[in-house]
């Protein structure tokens, strides 16, 4: 199929999107693979997040601005699975115009919202370790809902601007060669030269990367030496690494996820297909490791997730006797 032509293209224009290439016999197991996965972040966060918002010994800084990551890896996980599993199911892949942009958007705000996250969380972590005594008086509720709103804010903004861009450019082509939308892979049907566009992602994506970074590598250098300063206490040591073992895991993982997506799309010996896996990673794997990794590690937390099952299991064992009278 030929994916450009020379004239611009008139709305409404419907996409198709590329996706897997895949025998026809194989798309139920792909499609109950993509369920388990979608399942999997649903739960997962839907439970971090139910536990949170239920206990009120949990609204504290920390917990809440995880809350918000649960939000995050639920629009980025909804935004390309379901799409996904109505293509391994349907094998359908024509993709609405409107539809496109939001998918993007979604995907494109989700992946820059979290190094937002991830670096008011090593804010936090930073205060709550090296300023124990004033951790209240300056980790206050208004200052959490500034940092929250500001990491959000911040990722919309370039977001927002990043796609003001795009939107109206005369396109010539239909088929997005990727597996989800994005807006590389929609600004490639663009009539036009983009260079104007490509300066700005590039810009937005080092920004924000390297922001973060510096952010959580300053953090954690200053609580590595709070660590170090407090030797002798084996107890407020440990308690502090457990505090932000989880944090650290997650931005490892996320980093992970984006070394691996950059070096598959550099070998040209890599399959096609193992290129489009590698592209979808960080929108799969994290959502669902995430609350696991914070179920086990952060022990406050799961204490009280261990505690509602409990609860639960309780309730419907003392309901069952009544219902069977």
């Amino acid at each position: 199929m030929e994916n450009r032509s020379m004239v611009p293209l008139k709305q409404p224009i419907v996409f198709e999107l590329e996706g897997f290439v895949f025998p026809q016999s194989q798309g139920p197991l792909l499609f109950s693979l993509a369920l388990l996965n979608f399942l999997v972040v649903l739960m997962g966060n839907g439970m971090v997040l139910s536990v949170i918002v239920t206990d009120r010994t949990l609204h504290r800084p920390m917990y809440v601005m995880v809350c918000n990551l649960a939000v995050c890896d639920l629009m980025g996980g909804t935004a390309v699975l379901v799409r996904l599993m109505i293509h391994f199911v349907t094998g359908d892949k024509r993709i609405t115009y409107v539809s496109a942009i939001a998918q993007a958007f979604t995907v494109h705000t989700y992946g820059a919202t979290v190094q937002t996250i991830l670096s008011a969380m090593a804010y936090d972590r930073y205060i709550a370790v090296c300023e124990p005594l004033r951790y209240q008086a300056i980790m206050t509720s208004a200052r959490l809902m500034f940092s929250l709103a500001l990491a959000w804010a911040v990722a919309f903004l370039c977001i927002i601007v990043l796609f003001a861009l795009n939107v109206g450019s005369p396109l010539c082509g239909t088929l997005i060669q990727h597996v989800y939308c994005s807006n590389r892979s929609i600004l490639s049907l663009a009539c036009g030269p983009t260079e104007i566009n490509n300066i700005y992602g590039l810009v937005m994506s080092w920004s924000l990367s390297t922001g973060t970074f510096l952010i959580i590598a300053f953090s954690y250098a200053k609580i590595l030496h709070a660590c170090v300063k407090r030797n002798r206490d084996s107890g407020s040591r440990s308690k502090a690494i457990q505090t932000c073992a989880s944090h650290l895991l997650i931005y490892c993982l996320y980093e992970i996820a984006a070394v691996v997506i950059t070096l598959s799309q550099r070998f040209i010996s890599v399959s096609q297909e193992v290129k489009k896996f590698g592209s979808i990673l960080f929108v799969i794997i994290p959502p669902a490791i995430n609350p696991i990794i914070y179920g086990l590690v952060t022990k406050e937390l799961r204490t009280r997730i261990f505690r509602k099952f409990l609860s639960r299991a309780t309730q419907e064992n003392s309901q069952g006797p009544k219902s069977i009278q």
